[in-house]
This record gives C-alpha cells, structure tokens and sequence, in this order.
C-alpha cells in the first residue's frame, strides 16, 4: 500500500496528515497526528438530492472517545452517550468554520464526522479536527471552495504562541482560535482578560500569517492524493419566474420595509407570498419555487437599499443602535434578576447563588474539573412569535451561552474572594437580532444586582457587514433582517478596558484583517454606548446579598484537624450538618465554608466546629457536658474527643459531700480551664466559670 502521509512543522510540534489507510469508502478521509494527538476525520456526500429540498444540509459530529485518553467511562452503561457540551462546541466549530465554503446552490446532503482516537492530555483536538475537515474536502471528489487552515493563540511571556497546551493557555490572557483561508479572516472564536483591539488584532495577525504555509501544505496534499471533483448539479430558479416574481413584488416590499416592527414585516411578506402563490400555481410553477424566487428578491433589495441608498431596512445610520432599556431586581425572590432591552430583542437574566455542592463536575478528555460558575441560555419558540415543540437545548443555544459564559468568566471573582457557585440563566423572551449579546448585558448587569462582586461590567454587541465587490459597509447592532441577508455575524464582549469575547462566522470567503480591524473599532464605540446605559442603572456590585441567597461564612483549621472533624466514617461531620441544617465544605488546605440561608444555623455549626478543632485554652469558659461522675469529681466534654476533670473542690465554693448534689450526667453548665498539665489532661472549674 501506498504510503500517503506528509508532516509539516506546526509551531513546536509536526502536523502529520495520513490518507488511503483507514475509512477508505467516505469521500474522503484523513487523520491528523499531533503530539500524541489523533483525530480522523471523514467526508461523505449524498448521491442524490432529496425532493423539494430548499436549503443546504451540511451536519457535522465531533466525538471524544474516552479510549484516546486510556480511560473508561463513567455511568452505568459504560460507553459513550449522547454529546458533551465540549463536543457540540467543536463540532460547532468546523461547522462555522467551513459552512461559508461550499458553492451556492449545491444541495447534496454532507456529513462530516471527526472523532478523537488518541490525546495526549497536552493538544487540544478541536483545532486539529477543523485542519482535517478541511483536508478531506480538499481530497475529495465534493466541491469545497477550500483549503482553510486553523490554530489556537495564546501568549506567554515572550509573546504569542502558536498552538498552546492546556497547561499554557491556564496562564494566557487570550485564548483565539483563528481561521483562515488565503485571502484573509474566515472564523473567530475566542476568550480574553480584558484586550486591548490593538493587541487582538496583533494576535489574529499572528495566527493567520502562520497558517499561511499549513494552507500551502493542504493545497500540495489534495493535488497529490485527491480525486476530481464532480459536477455538481445546482439548485437554480427558473429566470422567467424570477423576473415575474420580481415584477410583481418589488414595490410592494418598498412599503413593506417600510413597517418598523419585524411582525408586521414579516406578515406582509407572508401575505404577499402567499398572492404570489395563487397567482403564478396555475402556470405551472411549484409553491417552493415562487418561495425561493421571493427571498431572493427580498435578499436583493435589502442589499441594494444598503449599498446604493445607504439606508438600512429600519431607517437607522449605519452605526446607530437601537434603544436600549435596562431593569434590576425585576423578580422578588431571586438572588439578582435583570431584563435588558435592545430595539425587538429581550433578554432576562436570573442570577442564583449556591454552594460548592452546587459545582458541575466536567468529565473531560485532558481529566476532571469544576466549574463554579455556568451561564445557561435559553430561546422559546414565543420569543419569535412562532410555535415548535419545547425540547433540550440545541446546539444553538448551548453555543450562544457558551459564548456569554467566555464574555463573563475574565470578570468573575476567584473562589478565594467569593465562596459561592454562581449560575447566570438567559430566557430569551423577544428575539430580533443578537440575543447572545443582549444575554451578556443582562447577565452582567443581574451579576451586579445579586452582588457578586465582579471586577467590571460586560457589554456586548453584534455588527453585519454587506460586501459587494470592494464596496463593504459595516453595521452596528444588526436587526434579524441583516443577519439573515448580510455577510457577517461579528460579535464582541468586553469591558471600557478591553476586549473578552469574540465571536466571528461569515457567508463569504473571508474578509481581510484591515477590515476586522476596522469592525474591532466600531465594536468598540457600540460596547462602550451600550455600558453607559447599563452603569447608569446600576454603578457597582450591590454590597449585600439577596435576603434569599445563602450566606457562606469561612474560616481556617490546622489541617492536622480535619480528620477529628470528619471524624470516622463521617460521623463527626454528619452530626454537626443533622444538628444545624448547614451545609459544609471542608476543603484540603483546611478552610472551612459554612453555608445556610439562616445565621443562626451558620453561627451554631461554626461554634461546633470551633469546639472540635481548636486548642483548649487556659483562662477560656466553655459550655461542657457531664458525661462521667465519680466521688471526686465530674468529667465533661468541651468537644468531640475533649475531657476535662471538673474536681469536686472546683464544683462550688462551698463544702460538697456529693458531686451528684450539684451536677448530674446530661447536664451542660459553663467551665473554665483553669490549667492543662505536662500529660495533657485538662483541669476545669465550674466556681470559676461561675466568678
């Protein structure tokens, strides 16, 4: 067998690609080996296109199989279930990252699948995986308008670093992963602590003239090892049919886009449709093609009223951003609430507290971890005025709050500063453009209302772009409208210090950096506008806590001392929780957190603590229990584990025959350690106690 496998140097490591050895019926198929990283990914295509299709059905699966770890998972049944939330995220990520390179008009339903057969626990497969992608298209007889090449920046203390561990990027400021092809910028997905634009750019700068030689490789790969490509047949609306639908529609739409408010747009539309069905089915035409030949009008002339009237479908300036209104404290028994408002898009932010019970334990390839703090994202079908079943969240909205997490987590105090397990719920309740950063707004702002003290307040904001040939025009805050007939869906998070999140996805092939450049600065000024709105409605982190929200106290023990206050098996520990209802964490450096939503409840459990780990001191009262009683004296126990002698001439400060006159077995009285001899025994006195 012919051996087709090539290696180039990628930052420190080789980039090896294979082919022709494994899943030899896809398309086409190629591992990728990095490190002691492996992913192979696959290329399949339908033979025939499904009748009455109108839309191109690209899916793509990202799998992480625990073998590539040497490890076994979890749960009863012992393999792999349904999708990670890291798994959907990188399957997302080659989706965004090839979607825009497929011809238009080409039907044929493509699957691409990437699973990870091997992690070295240091290389993240997800980059590799969109490489791959991109490769076995490129080898492929399915018609991509390809190669693009991906890597993930960070920085260190010597500058950028082209494809970072895991262990660097936990001490990196930037984590960027950069797509691109030869002609510039195709995707972006990233999470910062607070960047300057100029250095952000420097940074996508960085990674894209790097990728220039793996796009070079890719393209010597696919003329050695590819095969032709077919002649794809394409979806094409009939010319007669567009120039009557475009006869009969066009002044109509004019005083369509006309209607400020997207439902009585997009009613009108519905109503004209449906005149357009009626009037040209009976010549003959399909109701799917009058359809597709009416979006296309729809496409056209929002594009040209942008590009040669320069007025946008709502009549807003090319930079102007809808109203915006901001509310706190909305719901009365929530930790932190906030609805923020921008134009038709609506999102309620609900902030609650927890403890480290609370934590959600990630399974993942490199190994466990916890997150403290979640940010969940949700969008009801109401919130577009339409019905459709209410299922789990989709791929969609998973990377929507993903997104708004990554906006936030540069800002979220350590769990040093605040104790708490802090979960930050979107419900979307009107949508009509960038619910994601409205979702970061309202979080932020419900955050500051709970008084989780996070270091600065997080805006976010989406622009578009249309582009005909060299004529590009950049728009700030886009409505659905532009989303769905535009260029570019370009989202950026960040503080009025820098830059935390940023999200790219195109319709085109790519835009140049001088252009992002200039998006990084419009998105500045929008970000900055959007934040005065929301600091004049709530300037800082409340300074208490929500009534409802639990309180966590700290404090610290020898660690020497955590053993006595689990006690065996437990018990000590679940006797304290049984008496006070609090809940408490004892973590390995010996703080102690003790929580409960009752100050007298954290108060008792605290004092019971105390009295199981600290040092009995001389001169202190205690409250003792009488657990012995003999003729001269009375045992009582200060703590778990902790006796002292009460003898009878300490009992009282009177002659006492019987030590049971004065105390008896259960009784709790007040005892101070009046000295501790060179054995250890404590000797009490309950007269003192009582002077």
């Amino acid at each position: 067998m012919e051996d087709k496998k090539q290696s180039i140097k990628f930052g420190r490591q080789d980039l090896i690609l294979e082919t022709g050895r494994i899943a030899k019926q896809a398309n086409g198929s190629v591992t990728v080996c990095y490190g002691g990283t492996v992913v192979l990914v696959t290329a399949c295509m339908s033979k025939e296109i499904k009748e009455g299709q109108d839309f191109f059905p690209l899916t793509v699966e990202y799998q992480e199989k625990t073998y590539a770890a040497g490890r076994i998972p979890g749960g009863f049944f012992k393999r792999e279930g349904r999708p990670s939330e890291n798994e959907i995220l990188s399957a997302r990520l080659i989706d965004r990252s090839i979607r825009p390179l497929f011809p238009k008009g080409f039907l044929n339903e493509i699957q691409i699948i990437a699973v990870v057969l091997s992690s070295d626990g240091e290389n993240d497969p997800d980059v590799l995986a969109v490489n791959a992608a991109s490769v076995a298209l490129g080898i492929s007889d399915i018609p991509f308008n390809g190669p693009i090449a991906c890597c993930r920046v960070a920085r260190g203390k010597e500058g950028f670093i082209l494809n970072p561990t895991y262990a660097e990027l936990e001490t990196s400021d930037l984590d960027i992963v950069v797509v691109v092809n030869a002609k510039g910028v195709v995707m972006l997905e990233s999470k910062c602590k607070q960047l300057s634009e100029e250095l952000y750019w420097q940074a996508v700068k960085f990674g894209f003239q790097n990728l220039q030689e793996i796009i070079c490789f890719q393209q010597d790969f696919a003329k050695k090892y590819g095969k032709p490509k077919i002649e794809p047949v394409y979806k094409e609306i009939d010319s007669v049919l567009q120039e009557k639908i475009q006869d009969l529609s066009v002044e109509r739409l004019k005083e369509i886009y006309k209607l400020s408010k997207k439902e009585d747009r997009e009613e009108a539309v519905g109503l004209l449709s449906k005149e357009l069905e009626a009037k040209l089915t009976s010549e003959g035409y399909s109701a799917l093609d009058i359809k597709s030949a009416l979006v296309k009008v729809e496409q056209d002339q929002v594009r040209k009223k942008i590009i040669q009237e320069n007025v946008r479908v709502d009549g807003r300036q090319f930079d102007e951003i809808r109203p915006i209104s901001c509310e706190v404290s909305v719901l009365p028994r929530t930790h932190g609430s906030c609805i923020f408002t921008r134009g038709q898009t609506q999102s309620l932010a609900v902030t609650t507290l927890g403890t480290g019970e609370d934590e959600q334990m990630i399974e993942a390839l490199e190994g466990e971890r916890y997150k403290s703090f979640m940010l969940h994202y949700s969008f009801p079908p109401f919130s577009v005025g339409e019905t459709a079943p209410m299922r789990g969240p989709g791929r969609r909205e998973i990377g929507h709050g993903a997104l708004a997490e990554r906006s936030l987590l540069a800002l979220m105090p350590s769990k040093e500063e605040f104790p708490y397990t802090v979960r930050v719920v979107s419900e979307i309740l009107e949508s009509n453009g960038s619910s994601s950063m409205a979702t970061v707004c309202a979080a932020s702002l419900s955050l500051m209302d709970a008084g989780v003290p996070i270091k600065e307040a997080v805006s976010g904001i989406a622009l578009g772009l249309i582009k005909e040939g060299s004529n590009s025009i950049i728009l700030t805050d886009i409505a659905g409208i532009e989303d769905h007939f535009g260029d570019m869906d370009f989202k950026v998070a960040g503080t009025k210090n820098g830059v935390t999140a940023v999200q790219l996805d195109l319709k085109i092939d790519g835009i140049t950096l001088d252009l992002l450049k200039e998006c990084l600065e419009r998105a500045k000024l929008a970000r900055l506008f959007i934040l005065d709105k929301m600091l004049a409605v709530l300037k800082q982190p409340r300074q208490t806590l929500s009534t409802y929200a639990p309180r966590i106290d700290k404090l610290k023990i020898n660690t020497e001392k955590i053993g006595t206050l689990i006690g065996p098996g437990g018990k000590m520990i679940k006797q304290i929780i049984a008496a006070t209802g609090a809940t408490i964490d004892i973590q390995d450096d010996g703080t102690v957190l003790v929580a409960s939503n009752d100050a007298a409840k954290s108060q008792a459990a605290i004092a019971m603590i105390k009295a199981i780990t600290d040092e009995v001191e001389v001169g202190r009262i205690y409250t003792g229990k009488v657990k012995r009683i003999t003729n001269f004296g009375a045992f009582c126990e200060l703590a778990p584990g902790k006796e002292g002698l009460v003898h009878v001439s300490e009992l009282s400060d009177r002659f006492v025959k019987d030590v049971e006159e004065v105390v008896k077995v259960g009784d709790e009285i007040k005892v101070k350690v009046i000295n501790i001899d060179e054995l250890g025994r404590i000797n009490l006195s309950k007269k003192r106690a009582e002077e």
